[in-house]
């Protein structure tokens, strides 16, 4: 019997995948909600639907690809604390960076895409920002030595 996967299902398929399989698991499948019996109309309302997921997709990368146009434009000056031959007190975390975005220049970007190591040396770093799978942004970060 011919069905369509609603879900990933292991050793059958991923999620909208056509897939023939034996009567009795195409019926499993079915009462699990797992699939769908595969018939003209169940193939159009996948073609409607995987066409909707691929405009938003698409949507998605436009708006973070003018964020990472917004963000590579930037640079983000953060006054630390140093010793006495210019070593940095600490380091700067990705939080810090999230939180100063946002204060700011009112982006809201969460910790967790934002790639900061080992930023505790004076100057100026680039700091890689995971905004999409396929859009990533480099954000200037410059360290300013204090007392």
């Amino acid at each position: 019997m011919k069905i369509i996967l609603i879900d990933n299902v292991k050793g059958t398929g991923k999620k909208d995948e056509i897939k023939e399989v034996k009567d009795g698991f195409a019926s499993f499948l079915i009462k699990e909600k797992k699939a769908v019996p595969y018939s003209n109309k169940s193939k159009e309302l996948l073609d409607v639907e995987l066409k909707d997921r691929k405009e938003k997709e698409e949507t998605l990368i436009n708006e973070m690809t003018e964020l990472k146009n917004k963000l590579e434009n930037l640079e983000l000056k953060f006054q630390v604390n140093t010793g006495s031959n210019g070593r940095v007190f600490g380091s700067i975390s990705s939080k810090q960076i999230s939180e100063e975005l946002n204060q700011k220049y009112n982006i809201k970007i969460d910790k967790k895409q934002i790639d900061a190591n080992n930023i505790n040396c004076l100057g100026t770093h680039y700091v890689k920002i995971n905004l999409h799978k396929k859009v990533t942004a480099e954000l200037k970060v410059i360290l300013l030595g204090g007392e």
